[in-house]
């Protein structure tokens, strides 16, 4: 198999974010989601609305995100709502809560542990996706990147619940009484990727990483720990589990002071076999070129 191909940027700006976009070459079709987290109240580390707005214009695209299997302000619709725009995400583009009346199906090929995975049923709506995300630690599943975008991020609350316990069930109200081994959530969130994808399409599909605020914890997390290591660049590809491995390897190789707490969170965890089980799903490629743009 050939390398994939992902592309760097050192500079985190909104002009880098086009540029970065443009080099991927790829025309998304009309009716475009743009996938990001919206974060959490209290939380500040989420992509900002200043950052990405031109790039969401760029593609005429709607923002979309999904309702959590935790309490909090984003497991009801309403008050999801009120978040997105309490952090300014109404203000800059159309958005739209995908699972906020509905949700669907999708089967999973050959699944580790499920067999469907549940998302929100507005996805049908959508001709493809940008999948744009911020990559940090989380406490879970040890760094948040573009196959947790897909799968926890896509999932209804309900999906959710399924991918955090393997499957054992959709319930909310018993997804902490149900948690799996390790491996077997980070696999099953593979599972969720392969569903994405393979009802979208890879040809409608592209990935976009921001490393920056490399926190150990999540933006869905509400009081996230200050990061100690400084911002790395955006990375951008074709291909998630090269883009992925792309920068779980640039946070191992940094040499920066700071990354030993952000190491310790993504290796505690395990955090890489989410890249090593969506491979073997063939939704990409664990060898990559990192093309650093000027």
């Amino acid at each position: 198999m050939a390398k994939s191909k992902v592309y760097f940027l050192k500079e985190i700006t909104p002009e880098n974010l086009i540029k970065i976009y443009d080099e991927l070459n790829i025309n998304l079709k009309p009716k475009t989601a743009v996938k990001l987290s919206t974060g959490e109240p209290g939380g500040h580390n989420f992509l900002q609305p200043s950052l990405i707005k031109d790039l969401v214009n760029k593609v005429n695209g709607t923002i979309v995100e999904c309702c959590t299997a935790y309490e909090g302000k984003r497991m009801d619709p309403k008050l999801h709502w009120q978040v997105m725009e309490e952090h300014g995400f109404k203000a800059i583009a159309p958005c739209d809560i995908m699972d906020e009346k509905e949700e669907m199906t999708l089967p999973v090929r050959n699944g580790f542990h499920l067999k469907e995975n549940i998302v929100g049923k507005n996805l049908e709506n959508y001709n493809s996706i940008l999948v744009l995300s911020h990559f940090k630690g989380h406490l879970m599943a040890g760094f948040g990147g573009a196959l947790k975008n897909i799968s926890i991020g896509i999932a209804s609350t309900a999906g959710k619940t399924n991918i955090h316990t393997a499957g054992v069930t959709k319930d909310a109200s018993k997804l902490f009484d149900n948690l799996p081994k390790q491996d077997y959530f980070l696999e099953s969130m593979a599972d969720a990727c392969e569903s994405v994808i393979s009802y979208m399409g890879k040809e409608n599909m592209a990935y976009i990483n921001v490393a920056n605020r490399l926190s150990v914890d999540c933006d869905c997390d509400s009081h996230p720990a200050e990061p100690k290591m400084a911002d790395i660049g955006i990375f951008a590809s074709l291909d998630p589990v090269a883009l992925d491995q792309a920068c779980y390897d640039a946070v191992i190789n940094s040499n920066d002071k700071g990354k030993a707490d952000l190491i310790e969170r993504m290796n505690s965890r395990n955090g890489i076999h989410i890249v090593e089980a969506a491979f073997k799903h063939s939704l990409g490629n664990r060898e990559y070129d990192l093309i650093t743009l000027m």
